[in-house]
């Protein structure tokens, strides 16, 4: 009795496009042999079936490139959006427009290898696991400061939001068709996709796969944009960063009461004189600066809540739009 080969786990690549016209074309070349059905180090049958680069409002030529690729490979699809809404709303956007079994995730920059694809899907199926991240085996390749506060800012996140693992998410991940499309229907503004992806998922794999540089150009991420997406992250993550703060204050609240009996204690047994007006300043700007503190927090939730309430879309997908033209001579 003959037994019918397992049809192959077709993949949607998404790629968010923000200043790629000098790294699309290596990467697109890198994708299009496994297009071709194949099979993974496990044995898996598995084709790549769409390669879908979102235009993010990219500040270069990456539009003439996106449409030069799709003419030249059937399947390459491009998505517009109307103006720059950022790397995971992007994302999000070639999430809902993708149809394949499974999702994958890359940037456009080429430090991910598409040939490392396969070993993520082989892991997923292997244990069951709708989501894999790949985990980088060598250092990230930017400077020594900056992988310092990214490891920072990782301890950080799982300390404060209280998730463990949250520190280990990475954009080069592959998640099931299914979540990744009902995900995106449902994400509200300013969700960190992430955080929005263990909302839904209970099994989250990771696969060591190596990192490689930036093809020709550094990262797009400034100083101040990597704090926003940190702060972010924190945001979204949950309201436990709202219940330190209510601990903050019952500990300033426990704070003050011990100076004052400390105080009247020494006043009244060994009649020391209570310092005036330099430890009443120091403890007026330490209580104002942690009511002030804990205001802004509160105040940035509100604003996540209002932005939502207000309906602000995530991202807005559009026709091609009319090319900017250079200055004139």
């Amino acid at each position: 009795m003959s037994t019918t080969p397992p049809e192959p786990a077709r993949l949607s690549i998404v790629v968010p496009v923000y200043q790629g016209e000098h790294t699309l074309e290596a990467l697109v070349a890198e994708v299009e042999p496994l297009t071709k059905p194949g099979s993974t180090p496990g044995g898996r049958p598995f084709e790549v079936a769409e390669m879908i680069l979102v235009h993010d409002g990219a500040i270069d030529a990456s539009d003439q490139v996106m449409d030069r690729l799709a003419q030249k490979h059937p399947f390459v699809k491009t998505l517009w959006l109307s103006r720059n809404f950022g790397q995971h709303p992007a994302t999000l956007a070639g999430m809902a427009g993708s149809a394949g079994d499974w999702v994958v995730t890359m940037d456009e920059d080429g430090q991910h290898d598409p040939a490392d694809v396969p070993k993520l899907l082989d892991l997923a199926l292997e244990k069951g696991a709708p989501l894999v991240y790949a985990r980088p085996t060598n250092a990230p390749p930017h400077s020594a400061l900056r992988n310092l506060l990214a490891r920072l800012a990782r301890i950080a996140s799982e300390t404060i939001v209280g998730k463990r693992g949250m520190g280990r998410f990475h954009s080069f991940r592959l998640v099931r068709g299914d979540i990744a499309r009902s995900l995106a229907a449902y994400c509200g503004h300013g969700v960190f996709l992430d955080v929005a992806l263990s909302w839904v998922v209970s099994a989250v794999e990771q696969c060591p796969v190596p990192m490689r540089r930036e093809r020709g150009r550094g990262s797009g991420y400034s100083l101040g944009r990597l704090i926003s997406h940190f702060w972010r992250l924190i945001l979204t993550a949950g309201t436990r960063p709202l219940r330190l703060i209510s601990i903050l204050g019952s500990l300033s609240i426990l704070v003050s009461f011990a100076v004052s009996i400390r105080a009247f204690y020494e006043k009244l047994r060994h009649e020391i004189p209570v310092p005036g007006w330099t430890s009443l300043f120091i403890a007026v700007c330490f209580f104002s600066g942690m009511i002030l503190f804990s205001l802004g927090v509160i105040a940035e939730y509100l604003g996540v809540t209002l932005t939502m309430a207000m309906g602000k879309p995530l991202y807005l997908i559009v026709p091609r739009p009319p090319r900017r033209e250079g200055p004139r001579a």
